[in-house]
This record gives structure tokens, C-alpha cells and sequence, in this order.
């Protein structure tokens, strides 16, 4: 217990309370937007609301949720760690409890149809996505996560060769064309595709920001000048790094340099103007720390 207690009070109350909001809203999309039309979610989700739905009624999803998601966080301890274990367990505990507040507690109907959406099935695959989204992005952002199978996914794609991209996936495609047999129709697992998508859209505004910057790495003779020049227009560092060119054996320069979006185009005029043969690559960047340093 006192190991319990330690590892608690390594997760800072905001992450409890974000983590909390993040239970309550994935519940909130998936029983108000894809229960009630039975469509599917991606992941050990969507398999418990296969489950649920081919099983006893007193096997809900709820029970599913817990039953399938708490192993396999369990099972990847020793990977990911035990605050993120017991902040993913937390996450899942209050999104099963969350949904069978809503399904079996309040006075709301999710029996037939959504109570928001009704039986537009678009609608509901893609308001499901969005707020579903939501939750998971803001588990994640929080040390924790709404869904096993990107444990899993971390454990075994490198084995398999895959990303963990690439292993969620084929684990979702897979989900999917089980339940068009199982429910012997290919529309709702269709629209479930929807859903899908419009939650990993979401899950990446959440966690990595609406506003990407780029990573810029330019390749020169001439990076002194650059740098003179982007310092004075953008007012910010940059760092330089000795080069040599694979090919013709030329000492070079490249110019690691952040800018937003808006900054891109001026950033290639500035460096085609001063160095005309410079080689520029941009990357996306989630997440910048210390950008205050000039380097």
C-alpha cells in the first residue's frame, strides 16, 4: 500500500483532474453518439462494443472495458512504467463508470437512437470521432491513455516490423471486418471508419497543438549571413553545425531553425536570396522547449 501511495503522489492533481474530464467526455461521445445506432469505436473500445452486443445484457460495455483495457495496461508495466499504468487504470476506471452512469443511471434514452444526433449515422460517426477524441488526446497529454492497444502496440510492433501507428491499424481494420460478418452488414463497420478517422485527427490537435511549428535544417555556405539575416527578421537563436558535403567533400554549414508556419515562406526567401544553392528541409515539430536559448 505504501508503494501504491508513492506512486500516486507522483501524478500531479492536474493530471487527475484532466484525466478525470478525459473518462467523463470519452464516455459521453461514445454512449450518446455511437452505442445507441451501434456503431464501433477503434481499439479495445470498439471490441467491447462488439462484445457487448453479442453477449448477456448484464456483460455491458462497462464491464467489457474494464475486463479487456486493465490487463493489458497491467501487462505493459515493466514498458511504460508505473505512473503512466496507474494513470491509463484511472482513466478507463472512470470512462466504464462514466458510461454506465449515463447508460443505466440518468434519465436518458441511448436505447434506440442518440439523443443529440437521432439515427443520422454520419452525424454520430462524426461527433463520436471529435469528442472521443477529445477524452483520449487529453489522457494522453496527461501521463495516461483511454485504450490498451497502443500498449500493446508499443510492445509488439517493433517484433512484427511495424510502427505503432501501422499496429493499431491493422488491429482497427481487422475489428472492423469482424463485426461486418458478426453483424452481417458492411454500413455500420463502414461508418465506424469515420469515426476513426475523425478521432485520430482530433487525438493529434489535442496532443501535439493546433499551431505546428517547423523544423528547418539548411545546408550552406553561407551561415553566418543566414543567421545574421533570420536573427534580424524572426528574433530568435538558431543553431549551427559543422558539415561535409557526402559528395563532394566540401566543408558546409546547416542551420537548425524553428519557425511556425506563417514563417515558412519568408524563411525560404530570406535563405534563396542570400545563398541561392542552399538545400532547406522542413520537419513538423510537436512540442519546442527552452526556446528562449540562443545557441
Amino acid at each position: 500500500m505504501k508503494k501504491l501511495a508513492g506512486i500516486i503522489r507522483q501524478i500531479p492533481p492536474l493530471n487527475l483532474l484532466l484525466l478525470t474530464a478525459a473518462g467523463i467526455i470519452n464516455a459521453f461521445g461514445i454512449t450518446l453518439f455511437l452505442t445507441p445506432v451501434k456503431l464501433y469505436d477503434s481499439g479495445i473500445s470498439g471490441t467491447a462494443m462488439l462484445l457487448s452486443q453479442i453477449t448477456p445484457h448484464w456483460l455491458s460495455l462497462s464491464v467489457f472495458l474494464m475486463l479487456l483495457n486493465i490487463p493489458l495496461f497491467i501487462y505493459g508495466l515493466k514498458r511504460q512504467g508505473a505512473v503512466f499504468t496507474l494513470s491509463a487504470i484511472y482513466a478507463v476506471t472512470v470512462y466504464s463508470v462514466s458510461a454506465w452512469v449515463i447508460t443505466d443511471i440518468l434519465p436518458v434514452d441511448v436505447s434506440i437512437a442518440s439523443p443529440l444526433a437521432g439515427s443520422d449515422l454520419l452525424l454520430c460517426a462524426l461527433f463520436s470521432g471529435v469528442i472521443s477524441g477529445i477524452g483520449s488526446g487529453l489522457a494522453l497529454r496527461s501521463g495516461g491513455a483511454m485504450d490498451g492497444i497502443e500498449v500493446m502496440a508499443v510492445i509488439f510492433a517493433k517484433r512484427l516490423g511495424l510502427s505503432v501507428g501501422t499496429f493499431v491499424m491493422i488491429y482497427n481494420v481487422l475489428l472492423y471486418i469482424v463485426c461486418g460478418f458478426v453483424i452481417q452488414s458492411w454500413i455500420l463497420p463502414l461508418y465506424s471508419i469515420v469515426t476513426y478517422g475523425a478521432a485520430l485527427k482530433t487525438v493529434d490537435f489535442i496532443v501535439d497543438g493546433l499551431q505546428r511549428s517547423k523544423a528547418a535544417f539548411i545546408v550552406t555556405a553561407e551561415a553566418e549571413k543566414i543567421c545574421a539575416a533570420l536573427q534580424k527578421e524572426f528574433g530568435c537563436g538558431m543553431t549551427i553545425l559543422d558539415a561535409v558535403g557526402g559528395y563532394s567533400g566540401a566543408d558546409r554549414k546547416v542551420v537548425y531553425f524553428v519557425v511556425n508556419r506563417f514563417q515558412v515562406m519568408k524563411m525560404k526567401d530570406i535563405v534563396q536570396h542570400i545563398d541561392p544553392l542552399a538545400y532547406i528541409t522542413l520537419n513538423e515539430v510537436a512540442d519546442i522547449f527552452s526556446v528562449n536559448h540562443n545557441v
